[in-house]
């Protein structure tokens, strides 16, 4: 990143399965003392953004209802240290499955859910930050490849039977990666 306009990002965006990369990351950040901030993009249907904002909150009685994989849990894992995050962003899966699928077709590969979910956050901070008159540069990753999700995120028959609505998501996400 040292050759970008903005080589110190403003925000990197990450998930949380177990709370591992986003305590490493966090550290990280404040060991470096660097103007960056974490933000973690979670399941509407998980425990960790609840924990965040009430440390009361340490599980879900009801369990983890969203299905996408490796991110979120029913309960907070010891990993997990929102004293490192700056910020945590609730998203829906049929958000993360509509921004999944946008990326993919952009990209010309597949990604997975927890890709998406870290990209609707993104898409989050960047309308903040250009609300606010702010510029800088946001990083996440590309968590997971798409290749094994072809029986259900890719998979229309599969969403539908769920009552997934992901196209409006879709469409929306594929407008603001086209830059219209």
């Amino acid at each position: 990143m040292s050759a970008e306009e903005y080589p110190v990002p403003e925000w990197i965006v990450c998930g949380a399965g177990t709370g591992g990369t986003s305590a490493t990351i966090g550290r990280y950040i404040a060991y470096q003392r660097h103007g960056t901030r974490l933000c973690v993009a979670d399941p509407v249907h998980s425990v960790f953004h609840r924990h965040f904002a009430d440390r009361r909150a340490l599980s879900l009685p009801e369990g983890c209802g969203s299905c996408i994989e490796g991110i979120g849990r029913p309960r907070v894992e010891p990993s997990f240290i929102p004293s490192v995050i700056d910020r945590m962003i609730a998203v829906e899966d049929a958000a993360s499955i509509g921004a999944m699928r946008a990326l993919s077709a952009r990209l010309g590969r597949r990604v997975g859910g927890s890709t998406g979910t870290n990209l609707i956050a993104c898409a989050t901070l960047i309308a903040e930050m250009a609300a606010a008159g702010e510029r800088g540069s946001i990083v996440t990753l590309l968590c997971d490849g798409g290749e094994r999700y072809g029986c259900t995120y890719y998979d229309d028959a599969w969403l539908d039977a769920r009552g997934i609505d992901w196209r409006p998501h879709a469409a929306q996400m594929a407008a603001l990666l086209a830059g219209d």
